[in-house]
C-alpha cells in the first residue's frame, strides 16, 4: 500500500545524552558528521543537530540542566552507514577507534559480514556497512 499524502521533506532523530560533550566528538570528529546548529537556552536544553553533507537526514542531541539520561540501549540499537568505499569505512572506524571508540562484536552476525560495528559514547551503537542499499 502506498500513501500519496506523505511527503516529508526532512527526518531527525533526537537522542538526550548526558555526555553531550563525548556524544558530540564520537559523531562529529570521529564519525565526520557536520554540524548544523547548535543552540542553547530553549527550557533549559541545549542541543546540536549533525547531519550528512548535502543531505537532509539529521541526528539530533541534546541536554537538559537537570539531566538528560539516555535510556540503556539494547546492543541491537542500531544506526547504520551504508558506505560503498572499503577504504572510506577503514578510516572512519579507524579515526573513532583513535577517540577511544574500538569496533565491538554486532549481537546479530549479519552486520559482521560486511561491517565494522562501533559503539557511541551513551552505549548507542553504529554500523559502518560496506554496500549500498538502494531499490
Amino acid at each position: 500500500m502506498e500513501f500519496k499524502d506523505f511527503h516529508a521533506s526532512q527526518i531527525r532523530i533526537a537522542r538526550p545524552t548526558d555526555k553531550f560533550e563525548e556524544v558530540i566528538n564520537f559523531y562529529q570528529n570521529g564519525l565526520g558528521l557536520k554540524k548544523i546548529e547548535q543552540f542553547e537556552g530553549k527550557r533549559g536544553y541545549k542541543g546540536v543537530t549533525l547531519g550528512l553533507p548535502n543531505t537532509n537526514y539529521h541526528l539530533e542531541f541534546t541536554t537538559h540542566i537537570e539531566g538528560s539520561p539516555c535510556p540503556s540501549p539494547t546492543k541491537d540499537n542500531l544506526l547504520v552507514f551504508y558506505i560503498e568505499n572499503k577504504q572510506e569505512i577503514n578510516n572512519v572506524a579507524t579515526r573513532i577507534k583513535n577517540l577511544g571508540y574500538p569496533e565491538v562484536a554486532p549481537e546479530n552476525t549479519y552486520w559482521e559480514e560486511l561491517g565494522v560495528t562501533i559503539e557511541d559514547p551513551d552505549g548507542w551503537r553504529i554500523v559502518l556497512m560496506n554496500r549500498s542499499y538502494t531499490k
